[in-house]
């Protein structure tokens, strides 16, 4: 996910102002909740908390008039919805789901008190993305949405996923292409039977080399069909496709790394 998010790095100047005098990861807290009961531990213990059975500390609102846009979205990773507060959010579940190895998503999962310079500061991450590899605590901001005070508390947030293993960033929007080129793969995210054979058709024309999508299609026995399972072999990694330009049918698609390294078309 990495390689397809534009990230905000400016807030790293914002270190300065953070209290990080010693012992400060045993000063500043963070307040999860489980059930309907708040329990707050210090960020230095945070590794130490059971996140996958948390919920979100403060509830998604819907009213007449909002500027935002929540709501909820499917994630095959997961196999259930998840709540988002805006357009922007909704794209970075998508993307995990599609790119991030993605485990769980848990969206505000919990609010960070810290200390500066100033004094103290609140602010709650937009999403914990438990992944294969490591968690991922992400904020979601359009870039020129990004205040001041914002930059603070993204500095305090990346300090606090540093001091317990995880990693940080603030997605500020996506590389050309990649939303446009998620969203048509999303439409094969869902299992698909396959009584015609299409899947090994399909890694099999692959595996000789690149080939532009719709040639690969069209060397299957039902090329209609084989449309949407090589969309659905896109979506879940087997085939890959490069996401700097358009999804058409000029698009090579090449078998993934992962799937030469089991063997290949089977």
């Amino acid at each position: 996910m990495g390689d397809l998010a534009r990230l905000h790095g400016g807030f790293a100047r914002c270190r300065e102002s953070l209290n990080l005098e010693a012992g400060w990861s045993d000063r500043w807290s963070a307040t999860w909740r489980f059930g309907r009961t708040p329990v707050a531990c210090s960020v230095r213990n945070m590794g130490e908390v059971e996140v996958a059975r948390s919920r979100p500390v403060r509830r998604f609102t819907w009213r007449t008039g909002q500027w935002h846009r929540p709501g909820l979205e499917y994630l095959v990773s997961t196999d259930r919805h998840h709540g988002f507060e805006s357009f922007e959010e909704e794209q970075l579940l998508l993307v995990s789901d599609f790119a991030a190895d993605l485990v769980e998503a848990l969206a505000q999962p919990f609010r960070l008190r810290f200390l500066t310079s100033g004094g103290a500061g609140e602010h709650t991450p937009d999403f914990l993305l438990l992944t294969e590899s490591a968690p991922w605590l992400v904020d979601v901001r359009p870039a020129g949405r990004v205040r001041p005070e914002d930059q603070v508390r993204f500095a305090a947030s990346a300090e606090a996923a540093l001091a317990v293993g995880w990693n940080y960033s603030v997605v500020t929007g996506w590389r050309e292409h990649v939303v446009t080129t998620v969203d048509t793969l999303c439409a094969g995210r869902r299992a698909l039977s396959d009584p015609l054979g299409l899947h090994d058709q399909l890694l099999a024309a692959a595996e000789a080399g690149p080939l532009p999508f719709g040639d690969l299609v069209e060397q299957c026995s039902v090329p209609a069909v084989a449309r949407a399972h090589a969309v659905h072999l896109l979506w879940r990694r087997r085939l890959g496709v490069d996401m700097t330009a358009p999804f058409a049918d000029a698009s090579l698609v090449r078998l993934a790394a992962e799937t030469r390294g089991i063997g290949g078309a089977r």
